[in-house]
Parts: structure tokens; sequence; C-alpha cells
């Protein structure tokens, strides 16, 4: 049996909140357990193991995450007189894969040592007998060793309780056997008859043959048995015993093990097991584990019914790739050649042959385990359907052909123009990120042009053949902005009657442009923080993680630093966009490049409208050149086109009363003029505050108590607006 989760020595790993369950119960189990890979190496102790030896809270065997101890690693911390002995056994037991059992003393964290009975059982696949996993039980017999005086032997192999049995019954007893019985300790020792009442009835029988067969072959005995307590609980009980060397009457000693939390962890690790396939079989991916040459080991339920087989039927298969289409064929072979020399996962799109004969779209992500020497053990391959995408993808593709044309035809972003050394620099800036994935974050007033320069850095980058997806933040409904980026699940909202495949999704491979992304809603900012450090996202009203290849160019043309010290934008959202920031100049900050604009609209509007332009008055030129235009070159083109409409003669003249002549304030340059108004004010308010407080920030008489503002909001108010807020602080003495 092969099981995703499991690698391919099958040792348990997490991942899946069913198997983080049963390592939780295993710590809670009143026993030392640990797990083991076929060869021996040890993988995961529980934390009443971890803790008796001092381990460290972030050791991998806490997790079992470790890749795997050697055995003969551990074997310094076990009593000097009793390795020999333990390492013999646990080699048999690995040479022979049986299960074995040795007592020996274990230094602790403090240096002290304890006695411990270690039992270890080997767990196979129902299906072929192949061995999985070992896992072990050690149980702390100190207490019973000091105890141990009734015959040598017994005190070699008893750890729980011991008895000593004739052809006349039991002799003896130990206090522990009555325990594990549910007897009380100081009554008799119980006869024969009285003994056979505790098994379970269904394992009576069973035990009366061993007794006989015993006494018969004068052979030891080892067997596993239920005994029915008092109360009614049922305990499983392993009775190891063998005949006594030291006396001519015809006596066996042995003990009884009270193994339950075994047996019961033993079960829980086989229910899990199937549980994992039960869920694999449930799982909307189509799952396929592979050997290392890619021999077909296991594919879940849905995989089999997708390719119109059985499992041996999909096992008998030999031909790699034989459901791969073949334009795909060649790209999955390069994937795993390069896999297997450099131990990369990854992932690929591909077409799969169903049973019908038809292909679909599918998201391959493979996964190679390998051993501690890097030689692959098995892959794990999980195929999501993406056929729907593809086909979104496809529309999407058409669509943006059908906008490219548009934009030749009519947008004024079709070309960078000019040459002024302010455009120059940014086109400078624009060359050397375009090539790289980082995140872009344009600033600047409205109308410079942000998407154009949002644009040109697709176009020049490696993702140019994939989408170019543009979403403006600032025009789409708050309240849907987080279905529209990311995407919803049927049915989750009211009006939401199927799936819907948000712009992020769109965009995989390609390029995401959100323009005046400072209008983000918060829930929508914690959504866009997750996909810039996860890169991934979860569709409204979904709980599946969906993992994104998408670069994110942002635009804005407000301050966001000020938005931040405000708090209306998070900082953490603002420094994962600012990577990379480029400042859109004004067009005020461009004269150099006016009449080359002006020539370009002239063109560009005069081939539209049939008229035939020879000239531009003078006087037009110097006033288009002198005026500051706050629209920036939007507002350039509109006035062109509405003079190229009305323009009567081959000389390009423009109305000046359509130019507003409202001043514009230069101390602020390219920022609001009422955004300074507003910091002023606040610092006025905040050196008031601190004054009155002589520097103190926090505290009943601090600043922040007089403002009404949190300490850490005042602290990051005082960082932006520069203020000294050390010298509203008392001279020291006064």
């Amino acid at each position: 049996m092969v099981v995703t989760g499991h690698d391919a020595n099958g040792v348990l790993h997490q991942h899946s909140p069913l198997e983080a369950q049963l390592q939780a119960t295993l710590n809670i189990v009143p026993a030392y357990v640990w797990y083991a890979l076929p060869n021996g190496a040890l993988t995961f102790v529980n934390e009443r193991a971890a803790d008796y030896h001092g381990l460290p809270k972030d050791d991998p065997l806490r997790f079992g995450t470790h890749t795997g101890a050697d055995w003969d690693s551990h074997i310094p911390l076990l009593h000097v007189d009793d390795r020999e002995e333990t390492r013999r056994i646990w080699s048999e037991c690995l040479r022979t894969g049986c299960a074995g059992e040795v007592s020996f003393r274990v230094r602790n964290a403090e240096g002290g040592y304890r006695w411990f009975l270690s039992r270890a059982e080997p767990v196979r696949d129902a299906a072929d007998g192949t061995l999985l996993y070992w896992i072990g039980v050690n149980l702390d017999i100190e207490e019973r060793k000091q105890a141990e005086f009734y015959l040598g032997e017994g005190q070699r192999l008893a750890h729980t309780g011991s008895w000593a049995f004739t052809p006349g019954g039991f002799e003896y007893w130990s206090p522990e056997l009555f325990q594990i019985h549910g007897l009380d300790p100081r009554s008799k020792v119980p006869t024969t008859e009285e003994y056979l009442a505790l098994v379970h009835p269904e394992d009576r029988e069973f035990v009366e043959q061993e007794i006989k067969e015993m006494f018969r072959n004068r052979s030891g005995v080892d067997f596993t048995k239920r005994v029915v307590r008092r109360d009614g609980s049922i305990r499983h009980v392993r009775c190891v015993g063998g005949p006594c060397r030291d006396t001519a009457k015809q006596k066996f000693i042995g003990t009884g093990i009270d193994v339950t939390e075994q047996e019961q962890l033993i079960e829980a690790l086989r229910k899990s097991e199937e549980e994992l396939r039960q869920m694999l079989d449930f799982a909307p991916q189509l799952i396929a584990v592979y050997g290392p040459n890619r021999e077909r080991l296991y594919a879940n339920r849905i995989a089999l019914d997708y390719a119109g087989l059985s499992l041996n039927e999909w096992r008998q298969i030999e031909a790699r790739g034989a459901f791969t289409h073949p334009d795909d064929r060649a790209r999955e072979l390069a994937y795993f050649a390069r896999a297997h020399s450099n131990g990369s996962a990854g992932q690929l799109e591909l077409r799969l042959r169903g049973g019908d004969g038809n292909y679909r779209w599918f998201l391959a992500r493979y996964n190679s385990v390998r051993d501690k020497n890097g030689q692959i053990l098995r892959w794990h391959v999980s195929c999501t359907d993406i056929e729907d995408r593809k086909q979104a993808e496809d529309r999407l593709q058409q669509e943006n052909v059908a906008l490219r044309e548009e934009i030749d035809k009519a947008s004024m972003f079709e070309e960078i123009v000019g040459t002024s050394p302010a455009l120059q620099t940014v086109l400078s800036r624009i060359s050397k990120v375009a090539p790289t994935d980082s995140t872009v974050l344009i600033m600047g007033e409205t109308g410079t042009g942000k998407e154009l320069v949002a644009r040109a850095i697709h176009r020049r980058s490696n993702r140019a053949s994939r989408a170019f997806v543009c979403v403006n933040c600032a025009a789409i409904p708050r309240d849907l902005i987080a279905s529209e980026l990311f995407g919803h699940e049927k049915g989750a909202f009211t009006g939401a009657l199927q799936r819907r495949v948000g712009r992020f999704e769109l965009a995989e491979g390609g390029t995401i442009f959100l323009d005046e992304v400072g209008e983000l809603l918060p829930d929508t900012q914690v959504a866009l923080l997750r996909v810039l450090q996860e890169r991934e996202l979860e569709r409204v009203g979904g709980g599946q993680s969906i993992r994104v290849d998408v670069r994110v160019v942002a635009a804005t043309n407000r301050d966001l630093k000020a938005a931040v010290a405000n708090g209306i934008f998070r900082e953490d959202l603002y420094y994962r966009l600012n990577v990379f920031p480029l400042e859109m100049p004004p067009l005020r900050a461009r004269g150099a490049d006016i009449p080359l604009l002006v020539e370009y609209f002239i063109d560009r509007y005069a081939r539209k409208t049939g008229k035939n332009i020879r000239s531009v008055d003078k006087k037009t030129l110097q006033l288009l050149q002198s005026y500051p235009w706050p629209g920036n070159i939007r507002e350039l083109q509109n006035v062109i086109e509405r003079s190229i409409i009305v323009c009567e003669t081959e000389i390009f003249t423009v109305d000046e009363s359509w130019l507003s002549q409202r001043p514009l304030d230069t101390r602020s340059g390219n920022r609001l003029f009422l955004s300074e108004k507003v910091a002023a004010t606040e610092r006025e308010i905040i050196e008031e505050a601190l004054r009155e407080s002589q520097g103190r920030i926090f505290g009943p008489s601090g600043a922040a108590a007089k403002l009404g503002i949190a300490r850490s909001t005042l602290e990051s108010k005082i960082q932006s607006l520069n203020i000294n807020k050390n010298r509203f602080k008392a001279p020291p003495g006064t």
C-alpha cells in the first residue's frame, strides 16, 4: 500500500489535519513512542521521549520531519553494559523484519539512567506485505527493575508483570500482573480456570492451546491476548515466557505486558491510512504516486475514473506519458530530466486524455521524495483541472488583442513621446526593471501616463507573450473589488450564480496592473498582501488556496506615505508594493516635450477627421508651452482633439479661453496643496501636545493621551512629519 502523505519508507509526514491529530494522539500516549524507517533510521519521537532526552523544542524528531537519524547515533545514550545486546536484537529485527524487544538503560537529559523495555513492531502494507515502517514503544520499567527479585530469568524478561507456572497452575503473580488483569494484588494467585475466565471469550480457546503446547514441547510462548476486567474494560496483554533452566521441576517463568496503547496505536495508524486513502479518493484532483523510475504505484479514484481504468489496468501501462497530449510530452520529459539532476519540484500545464478520448488542460504539480543520499524514492503528482481557466485565458487573450488594436487607433498611450531629461530618466528605469519580476509602484498625477508605463514594462518583460490584465480599483464598487480581483465560488454571495475566475487567475504567467491601488479597502489590502507575500489566494466563499504566478504593477496618484501615517493604507502592503518606485513627471516638468506631443496629437486627429494641417500657429505653441497643464497629457490631448474638430484652416490654433489659468501652487510640485495644509496643521497640533507633555509620548500625561490616539500612531506621524521630539523635553535638573 502506498499512501500520499507517507514517503517511500512509510514515514508519516504532516500533510493533513488527520495526521496532525494522530501525532497529537501519540504525544499524549503514556509511553515513549517512536517511528523508524525500514532501515532502522529514527524519524520521530513523541513529546514524552523528546523531553526525557532533552531534545530542543524545534528538533525535527519532535515533528516527524527528521530525514532519518541512523540508529548507531543513539547508541551512546544507552548504558555501556546494554549496548551490545541492544544492537544485536535490533539488527536481528531489521534482518528478519520481525518484531523484537529488549531491555536497556537510557541516559536522560540530566545524565541519569532509567530502565526501559523497548518493543519494536513492523507495520506492513495490507495488500502486499511490504514493510512500511517500524513503530516502537519504550516502557519505563525502572521501578519494576528495582523490585524484581524473583528468578534471574524472570528479572531479564519482566517489564510489566511476572509469573511462574507449573503443571499444577500458577505459583506466582507479581503485583503488576494483578493490576493489569484488574485484580486486587492482595488476593491469591488465580487458578488456571480462574485465569482463563479472565481471558476474552474469543481468545480463550487459543490461550488454552498455547498453554498445552508449552508443556507438551517445553517451549517458550509469545502471544497477545485480550483480558476482560471486572469493570468491563478490555486490555491487550502480551505473554512472553519460557522454561526455567535453573530447576529440575517443570516450571515456566515469564512476563505479562500490557500493550493496549500499542495495539490501539497500531489500529489507529491502520485506520488513518485507510482514511487518508479515502480522503485522496474524494479529493477533486487527479493524484498518482510513481516509483523512482516512474513505475505506476497508486492512483486515486478520481484519476482512475477520468482514465476509465482500474488500478491494476493503470499499473500495467508501461509507456511513459501515455495519457499526455503528444504536443506536451516533450515538455513533461524535459521537466523530469531536470528534476532528476537538481531535485527541484515544480509544475506544468499539460493536456491529459480521458477515458472518452478527449483531452482537458490540467495543472500538474510534481514533488519528489528522496532519501538522505538524494536518491529518488517516490514521485507524487497531483493534477488540477484548469480547462475552464484556459478557455478564459483564450478569451482574455482575444480581448487583449482587440484592446491593443483599439489602443493603436484611439489611445494617446500607444507610444511614449518625448525626449526631455525627466522622461528619459523614467525610460531608463523602465528598461532596467522590465526584464525582472520585481513589483513596481508607479506614482504621479492623473493624466501623466501611468498605465502606458505599466504596459511598457509588460511588453519589455519575459511575460510579454502572456496576459496583461488592467484593473482600475477606483472604478469597481468597493464591495465587489475582492470578487473582481480574486474571483468567487458559486453561492459566495447573493447573485453569485456560478463560479467566477478573478483577475489574478486570468493574469497567470503575465502581469496585472492595479490602477488607483490606494482606493482599496482594508480587508482587500490584507488579501492583496497575502498574494504578494505567499503567491497564493482564496476565492471569495472558497477555502482552497490557489497558487498564482503573476507580476504586480500598481499605480496611484495619492500620497501613500501620508495614507499610511493616517492609518488608511497598510504599512506592510506599502512596502510590498514599493519594491521599485517610478515617479511619473507632470507635463509642466516636461516643457521640451510639448512641441513633440502637439505634433503627435495633431497628426493623429487630423488623419482621423480627414483634415490637412500644415503648421502650428507660433502664438498657439507659446501658449501651450506656458500653460501649467494641471490635467497633464490627457488635458493636452483633449484640447488638441477639440481644436482639430473646429479648425477650418491648414494652420493649427487653439482658443485661449479653453485653457483654464487657475494658479498652481509651485511649493507643492506635483503634490496636492490640500495635503500640505493638512500636514502643517497636524504638525502644529502634535508639537503643541509634545510641548505640554515635555516630550513624553506615552503615559497618562503623555502626548498620545492628550491627542487621544495610540502611541504607535503618534510615533508614526512624528517620523513622517520629521518632528524632533527631543527638543520638547525638559532640561536635566528642572
